[in-house]
């Protein structure tokens, strides 16, 4: 394959993958794995989508494609060829939605490491004689900022009409 996918090649080749499954499932064998070329479509998708500016800064670009190819091998049997015949645009949603996914896994895991820093330091300068060596180190930078916002909001109460007639509360997110 060259160094782009064909759209109208890459939709064949899933046609063609998806009989050879229908004809294992009628034999009663196992699913065979997916062929070399159609893997290496989903990787030159998540590549070059992992270069886009949106994507591109991130140090953990490598786990955003990683989590996005075993999305893509995941959801190679849910496309469907009599619903669509352009198969670039559907796994690349699915590679874009599974970069946010991990974007998120990472901002919170990052959430979790400052809190555990935070909460270390505080620890630390009530058990030591140096106590403000620690209070004056401030760990919270611009882009923490946003990040802390987010995670240490409360959910708030919202009530729907149904939960009203029921008087229940529910809790969500902004």
């Amino acid at each position: 394959m060259a160094d782009y996918i064909n759209n109208k090649e890459f939709y064949q080749m899933l046609v063609d993958y998806k009989e050879v499954c229908r004809q294992a499932e009628e034999r009663g064998e196992p699913t065979p794995r997916i062929p070399e070329n159609i893997g290496s479509c989903f990787y030159m998708i998540a590549t070059r989508l992992g270069t886009k500016w949106k994507f591109s800064g991130y140090t953990y670009r490598e786990e955003m494609i990683s989590d996005a190819l075993e999305n893509c091998v995941v959801a190679v049997h849910n496309f469907d060829p009599s619903k669509s015949k352009n198969p670039f645009a559907y796994f690349t949603q699915i590679i874009y939605y599974a970069f946010l996914r991990r974007i998120e896994k990472e901002k919170k895991q990052t959430f979790v490491k400052y809190k555990s820093l935070e909460h270390f330091l505080i620890d630390a300068s009530l058990n030591d004689e140096d106590a403000d060596a620690y209070s004056t180190f401030d760990i919270t930078n611009d882009k923490m900022k946003p990040i802390l916002e987010k995670y240490e909001r409360k959910p708030k109460k919202k009530t729907t009409r149904k939960a009203k007639s029921e008087g229940v509360e529910k809790f969500v997110e902004d």
